[in-house]
């Protein structure tokens, strides 16, 4: 759901720069209406996320990230959308690690009891591809748009579910799920210690190694890499020797040192060309590893 623009909005514009008492209530008014719809869109895309079949949580999802793609235009809707993240009832990031990113046994049936019971045992339909790229574009934006909701992410172990769908899935969800792993980590240091614990370099680094994994895939672990060292991590005391040994160690005193010096540079460029400066490296480094 995209937030709509008030039809009298552009009448009251003029008014609005003279601070008269009509502009102030005209502007008190607009943003009960935001917050009204914030709240609509959260709660019916939220609705649908949890719901038993995979096509209605998809709809659902694909409705979140519409309108997180809207909220990221405005300061004012990003705030309101921030403020929605402290109502338990509205929160996005528990949802998507209770129902789409779950792990797959949590969703197979463990036993027959419900045969002989009164009440019907509830069954979901397995999360789909998809369904699961699309949670993670969601949990994605939610972590970058409000920083909080790395915490919340922290609390139900994303960094494990995370882990898992990169080991286990298909190139649509790795992509999808490098990231959001950045997402995540940025400014972080719970989840920064989560990925440490779950051996994430290694996993990343046997992505990048294995040639039989497409091209684009290995292009985008060498981007994470880069990120990783030069942006995400923030703890007051970084494990950064720690990660270049590991990244030494998994593919090779060339490709670290690369790294590394890579991603000290970069941070004068405007972001357009940050992004092509970002691919250029991860071809570098990948070139490096096919060499080690």
């Amino acid at each position: 759901m995209y937030l709509n623009k008030p039809f009298w909005s552009d009448a009251v514009k003029a008014e609005a720069e003279q601070q008269s008492p009509v502009a102030e209530l005209v502007k008190s008014l607009d943003k009960q209406r935001l917050y009204r719809e914030v709240t609509l869109a959260l709660r019916t895309g939220l609705h649908e996320a949890r719901a038993e079949f995979s096509f209605l949580r998809i709809r659902g999802l694909r409705s979140i990230l519409k309108f997180l793609r809207s909220v990221a235009q405005s300061d004012d809707t990003i705030n309101l959308f921030c403020h929605s993240q402290s109502i338990p009832a509205l929160q996005v990031v528990p949802i998507l690690l209770q129902h789409s990113l779950k792990e797959a046994e949590d969703q197979s049936v463990t036993n027959l009891n419900h045969i002989f019971s009164v009440e019907p045992m509830k069954i979901s339909s397995p999360t789909t591809d998809a369904e699961r790229a699309i949670a993670l574009r969601v949990l994605e934006g939610c972590c970058l748009l409000h920083r909080e909701s790395t915490i919340l992410a922290h609390k139900h172990k994303a960094i494990t579910a995370l882990m898992n769908i990169l080991s286990t899935r298909g190139v649509l969800e790795q992509g999808a799920c490098l990231d959001a792993l950045v997402a995540i980590m940025l400014d972080s240091s719970f989840n920064q210690m989560d990925f440490e614990e779950c051996n994430g370099i290694e996993e990343v680094a046997l992505l990048i190694k294995n040639t039989q994994v497409e091209e684009n895939l290995r292009l985008k672990c060498g981007e994470f890499l880069l990120l990783l060292i030069g942006h995400v991590n923030g703890r007051e005391t970084p494990p950064m020797m720690t990660i270049h040994d590991e990244i030494r160690q998994y593919l090779g005193e060339k490709s670290a040192s690369l790294i590394w010096a890579a991603s000290q540079f970069g941070s004068t460029l405007d972001p357009e060309q940050r992004l092509t400066a970002l691919q250029i490296q991860a071809r570098r480094v990948l070139e490096s590893v096919d060499l080690y």
